[in-house]
């Protein structure tokens, strides 16, 4: 009886060091700093457009939100979600219950410059109020479930 348990335990700690060996790396999620955030207009090209909410299209304002990033890792970070606050000029939210912005494709290490394009209704009076950015990233590529 004590041979098979021994037997038993054996082989699970081999399989448990085998697994580890053989496992792919683990995606952990990398804090990204976000700095330095400012808006413009977008260009003419990209100005065009409208929010809908419901089925019902509202005139809107589109802006292009710049600013650094800083990666503080040795690896370049993929697919990093953009999440922010944007308050018009009344102190009301811009985009109400989205808190996610956007995207940065890929951030490498140290410091790089951003931009991503957010549409505000029309009616929002402006100067923007952007607070609390930051983003989180992936240090590899993030394949899609087949």
């Amino acid at each position: 009886m004590l041979l098979r348990l021994l037997k038993s335990s054996l082989s699970t700690l081999l399989l448990l060091l085998l697994s580890c060996l053989i496992a792919p790396a683990a995606l952990a999620l990398t804090p990204i700093q976000l700095y330095d955030i400012s808006y413009k207009d977008c260009p003419p090209e990209l100005a065009e457009g409208s929010v809908t909410s419901g089925g019902t299209a509202f005139p809107a304002n589109c802006f292009i939100v710049t600013g650094k990033a800083k990666n503080p890792t040795a690896k370049t970070v993929y697919d990093a979600d953009v999440f922010g606050r944007v308050y018009d000029a009344n102190g009301e939210p811009a985009l109400q219950n989205r808190n996610r912005l956007g995207s940065i494709a890929q951030i490498p290490p140290g410091v790089s410059e951003f931009e991503l394009r957010i549409s505000v209704a029309a009616n929002q009076p402006t100067p923007l109020k952007l607070e609390q950015f930051k983003a989180s990233g992936f240090s590899g590529r993030v394949q899609p479930a087949i």
